[in-house]
């Protein structure tokens, strides 16, 4: 079986959409082992690199937190050692060259993990993929990762449009999301949302995802 089908595999569902003025990454909160068994039902899958770039993960716990604190880390000592914030590019090649390495690594047990990556720069508004054998792939309008993609996208490719609004954006991850929710076992139990704009890079409030969820179901 090819790397990027195992993703399928996972257990979650990240979605990431770019703005006019933002970028949207989201995933559910639920984590499973064994492919049904629900192991927890509030695990973070969203998280800040910096101030204005945030990644979603799925894969190996294990391998994700391992790889996300080093990532962490070294665009820090970047930015102490040059004096410059980190681009979104770097941040999505440092991704991809420690999956690489990770994959190849004499082990056991296979590590499996793929990453949305999403951010502004002075260069502008970002949106990258990392697949499971480290390979990088920039997108333009959105991308969904996990056993719940292939319902994700269904909606992303109906719904998508040209220079969505930051809250059109929001709305639209929080539809591709349920629509993997109410399909997928492997996905649910609540979101996790991060925009990124102008202002930087902010999580938003469980209620308010929970409220235009609502919205969503009507």
């Amino acid at each position: 079986m090819e790397l990027k089908d195992k993703i399928l595999q996972t257990g979650t569902t990240v979605v990431g959409v770019i703005a006019k003025d933002a970028i949207v990454i989201g995933a559910d909160k639920r984590a499973t082992a064994g492919g049904l068994f629900i192991a927890h039902k509030r695990f973070d899958k969203v998280f800040l690199l910096t101030d204005k770039i945030s990644v979603a993960t799925a894969g190996n716990v294990s391998d994700i937190q391992l790889l996300l604190k080093v990532t962490q880390a070294e665009l820090k000592l970047k930015k102490l050692r040059t004096r410059t914030e980190p681009t979104v590019k770097q941040a999505a090649n440092l991704f991809a060259t420690l999956t690489y390495e990770n994959i190849r690594k004499f082990s056991p047990l296979i590590a499996i993990t793929a990453f949305i990556i999403g951010g502004k720069d002075n260069r502008g508004y970002w949106l990258y993929e990392i697949s499971p054998d480290g390979s990088v792939a920039e997108h333009k309008d959105f991308v969904a990762v996990g056993s719940g993609s292939i319902l994700a996208y269904g909606v992303l490719e109906s719904q998508y449009k040209k220079g969505l609004s930051k809250d059109e954006a929001v709305q639209l991850v929080i539809k591709a999301l349920n629509a993997a929710m109410q399909r997928d076992t492997a996905t649910g139990s609540g979101l996790d949302i991060v925009v990124i704009d102008a202002k930087g890079a902010r999580k938003v409030l469980e209620e308010e995802a929970e409220m235009v969820l609502k919205e969503v179901k009507k």
